[in-house]
C-alpha cells in the first residue's frame, strides 16, 4: 500500500534551510498531486518591545512575509505545482505551524528545515522543527541541507 500526501504544509522562513525545505516539498507536492501551502509566521515576540518606540517594524515584518510567499509562490508555478496557497501568520512560528496552519488546511504533512534563522532561540528553548515534531498531529518531514548549503546559513 502507498500513501499519497494531499495538503502539504512547508515552513519557510528566509533561510536557506527553509529553501531547501521548500524544493523538497515541491518535488513531493508534484509527485502526490498535493495541494502546497506556503506557512511564514512572523514572530510577533521578537518586536513586540521594539514596536513601541518604530511602529513601521512590524509593516516592514509583513512586507517581507509578502515578498518571501510571492516569490516561493511564483517558484512553486512555474515547478509545476497546480494548487499552490500562501499563508501568513502571527505569533510564536513553533507554535503556529504545528497547532494553528497544519489543522486549519488539514495538512498530513508538514516540511520544514532543521534550522532557521532564529540560532538565539533555538540554543535557549529549542528548535521549531523540534516543537513542530512534537506537537504536530500528521507526519514531519524535517529537512537537512548538506554541508555547504548549511554554512551558507551562519
Amino acid at each position: 500500500m502507498t500513501f499519497e500526501y494531499k495538503d502539504i504544509v512547508v515552513a519557510v522562513d528566509g533561510s536557506v534551510t527553509a529553501e531547501v525545505a521548500f524544493n523538497k516539498a515541491i518535488d513531493i507536492a508534484n509527485r502526490n498531486e498535493a495541494k502546497l501551502v506556503l506557512a511564514h509566521v512572523v514572530d510577533t515576540r521578537a518586536f513586540a518591545t521594539v514596536e513601541a518606540y518604530d511602529r513601521s517594524l512590524a509593516i516592514r515584518a509583513e512586507q517581507y512575509a509578502t515578498e518571501l510567499l510571492n516569490d516561493y509562490q511564483e517558484k512553486a508555478e512555474k515547478a509545476g505545482v497546480k494548487n499552490v496557497v500562501v499563508d501568513v501568520e502571527y505569533g510564536s512560528p513553533k507554535v503556529k505551524i504545528a497547532k494553528d496552519v497544519a489543522p486549519k488546511y488539514n495538512a498530513d504533512l508538514i516540511i520544514c528545515g532543521a534550522t532557521g534563522l532564529n540560532a538565539m532561540e533555538r540554543f535557549f528553548i529549542g528548535s521549531v522543527s523540534e516543537h513542530i515534531t512534537r506537537y504536530a498531529t500528521c507526519d514531519v518531514l524535517v529537512v537537512r541541507p548538506d554541508d555547504t548549503e548549511e554554512s551558507q546559513d551562519k
